[in-house]
């Protein structure tokens, strides 16, 4: 049986299992697809060693970049993003790419209109290299935003002006994200506009505080499901094609 699965913490958001689970069903395809708690990169040597079959994974939060550190090959975009959530193995060969930069891509282009030039990216981590990746390969600047001092902006310094020259707002951060539904990120709601567009990569729950706050003011708002979809479709493809790691470098 071909064996697949996800690595990070925590997992219990996780769609991936049961979306893979049910794309095998439907495809009578004789595999599996499992959800590994790990916290620490250290681990996943061992649970490879325990997984003979495994073909390929899945990463999130918090281990997209360290994951760098066990990779013998790394795609060109996952190398400039820094950051990996998919990895495909192949004789003892690991082979990292980033499928969240196409997924976030895909999904956002149908919703940019003219004015949106300027972005705020909430957040510093994995997710939020591939997101600025994304806006880049679109032409849309942008300033991140973060609570640790490692972005441009911190969210006490978001001012009226900063929020009407960036009108796409996304939150890579996992605030608000189940079971810790409560929690949002401190932006200054109340100048936000109909012309503002939310972008939450979170997708369990459905609508975020983030986002019930833009619809309070009438903004259009988008949560990441969609992306998830795209990004796992595109890892499907990379782990189903052997032409793949033709598009790497080695890192050892």
């Amino acid at each position: 049986m071909e064996q697949y699965g996800i690595i990070g913490f925590p997992l219990t958001h996780s769609f991936s299992p049961f979306y893979f689970t049910e794309k095998f069903a439907k495809e009578k395809r004789n595999a599996e697809y499992l959800p590994f708690t790990l916290k620490i990169i250290k681990q996943l040597p061992g649970l490879l060693e325990n997984f003979p079959e495994m073909i390929g994974l899945n990463v999130t939060i918090p281990l997209k970049t360290d994951v760098i550190s066990c990779l013998n090959y790394i795609s060109d975009e996952a190398r400039e993003i820094n950051a990996v959530n998919c990895v495909k193995i192949v004789e003892g060969k690991l082979y990292g790419f980033n499928t969240d930069h196409f997924g976030f891509t895909e999904t956002l282009k149908p919703l940019l209109n003219n004015e949106m030039n300027k972005a705020l990216v909430l957040g510093t981590g994995g997710s939020s290299k591939a997101v600025c990746f994304a806006l880049s390969q679109l032409g849309i600047e942008y300033k991140l935003v973060s609570a640790s001092g490692k972005g441009d902006l911190s969210y006490n310094e978001l001012t009226e002006e900063i929020l009407q020259e960036h009108l796409l707002i996304v939150n890579t951060t996992p605030l608000g994200m189940f079971p810790e539904t409560d929690q949002y990120p401190d932006i200054p709601y109340q100048f936000l506009s109909e012309k503002h567009l939310l972008y939450d990569l979170i997708y369990n729950p459905k609508e975020t505080v983030f986002l019930l706050k833009g619809k309070e003011h009438k903004t259009r708002i988008k949560n990441g499901y969609e992306m998830l979809i795209a990004q796992a479709d595109k890892s499907w493809e990379i782990w189903n094609d052997d032409n793949a790691i033709n598009n790497t470098i080695s890192l050892k």
